[in-house]
């Protein structure tokens, strides 16, 4: 895994560490999200099996460090530093959330226990996984919510930030319940159902729609489905009600999905095409999609590309990476910050879920309710297989239908209520006074 995706501060506090003598303490970050992105009740964990491929593959080839020692910056760290990096492997814990969790601000979804460099360089790759994550899954929860039964399917590829970004966003799409995805890697890399046909260029390769139609049946057979608004909606339902079976469904891709869905309806019924379905395509997001179940429009599913793969209202998440204890020789020292808007909290923590409240408690306090905070890794070494991505998504499709329906709604409710525990208040209070007196 390639050590230098990250920031350069990352690698300069890590030589700092080591050119101080600190590089044998023992350190504790936890990532967690600060806030919630606009009109979100909750966030959906997601990630995890990335982040733990990471930390356990994470390495320095001679090449990038190479590198590094020309950098500026570098001038004046020793030798030595740079030995360490070549030997460099992660031999900390981790524990976390299982994927598919609901989670809110202020809660750890994942505690790194490492030296401190190797706790320090993982900052910046685990906050760009897991908040990237962690929102196209929050997002396809929504879609998924809004639909209401009738299946979604990531189309988002073509308009996510990177091809890769496509990739995982998928993955994420598929764990908080969308049905399938286009894209074919995620589907080979993953197993998740890859779905998709023909695009408007196969229609318009063909003198006339008649013929593309005609030969998409011979190639793909029962699994066809036509691609109907290339010229006009309604002509491309009957030219395809027309030449019947094999035919497994139609898609429209523009215009007015209410009208146009009924009148399609209509004419497949009348051909005697009343198992063939239609999907509905075409800069949608969860409102749209909303409004169009509650319709009642005859959709039988939703592609959603754009708005789900960029997570287009809320496409960053306010997740943080905070020092919150050392241990120096057996001593333990907490950490904190106090800076206005921005503060974070000393000590390891732990989430436990009770029906009507979560309660952030210190690590090893005894409380009500299901810790979520798990052992993934110890001593650099994962202590057991990780859910498979089906079990995720069980997982998260069963902890988002115990959640209390005013929080599944797409517009902000009251919060769900987040308390710390009496010992950590206390702890926070105590590290307060002895850092600012």
């Amino acid at each position: 895994m390639d050590g230098l995706l990250t920031d350069l501060y990352e690698l300069t506090m890590a030589a700092g560490y080591f050119e101080t003598g600190k590089a044998d303490e023992k350190a504790t970050f936890e990532l967690a999200f600060r806030r919630l992105p606009p009109k979100r009740n909750f966030l959906l964990f997601a990630g995890l099996p990335q982040a733990v491929d990471y930390l356990l593959n994470l390495r320095f080839t001679g090449e990038e460090i190479d590198y590094l020692r020309g950098l500026p910056q570098f001038r004046h760290v020793s030798s030595g530093f740079f030995d360490y990096l070549r030997a460099f492997r992660f031999t900390g814990d981790l524990f976390a959330m299982p994927e598919g969790t609901p989670v809110f601000p202020g809660e750890p979804v994942l505690t790194v226990r490492a030296p401190v460099i190797e706790a320090q360089i993982p900052e910046t790759w685990l906050l760009s996984s897991v908040s990237f994550e962690t929102m196209i899954a929050t997002k396809a929860a929504r879609m998924v919510e809004a639909a209401q039964g009738r299946a979604v399917v990531e189309f988002g590829t073509r308009r996510a930030h990177t091809p890769e970004a496509g990739v995982l966003g998928a993955r994420a799409a598929y764990l908080a319940g969308c049905a399938g995805t286009s894209n074919t890697l995620a589907g080979f890399r993953f197993g998740i159902p890859v779905m998709g046909t023909a695009a408007h260029s196969w229609v318009m390769s063909f003198a006339c729609e008649n013929e593309a139609f005609r030969k998409l049946q011979k190639v793909l057979g029962e699994g066809t489905i036509q691609l109907l608004d290339t010229y006009d909606t309604i002509d491309g339902a009957r030219r395809a009600a027309a030449l019947g079976r094999p035919l497994r469904g139609v898609r429209i891709d523009s215009g007015d999905f209410l009208e146009l869905s009924h009148k399609v309806r209509e004419i497949l019924d009348a051909a005697g095409l009343t198992d063939v379905t239609i999907m509905a395509s075409g800069d949608l997001d969860e409102y749209r999609v909303q409004e169009l179940v509650a319709a009642g429009a005859p959709i039988d599913s939703f592609g959603v590309g754009t708005q789900l793969a960029t997570s287009g209202d809320a496409p960053t998440t306010s997740a943080t990476y905070k020092l919150v204890e050392l241990d120096i020789s057996g001593i333990k020292r907490f950490t904190a910050k106090y800076s206005d808007e921005k503060p974070s909290y000393p000590g390891a923590k732990q989430v436990f879920r009770a029906p009507h409240r979560d309660v952030i408690a210190r690590s090893g306090e005894c409380g009500q309710g299901e810790a979520l905070l798990r052992p993934v890794i110890l001593g650099g070494q994962l202590i057991e297989p990780l859910p498979t991505l089906e079990q995720a998504r069980e997982r998260a499709a069963k902890a988002v239908s115990e959640l209390s329906p005013a929080l599944r709604k797409l517009e902000t409710v009251e919060p769900w209520t987040v308390i710390h525990s009496r010992e950590l208040r206390e702890l926070i209070e105590r590290t307060r006074h002895n850092l600012l007196g």
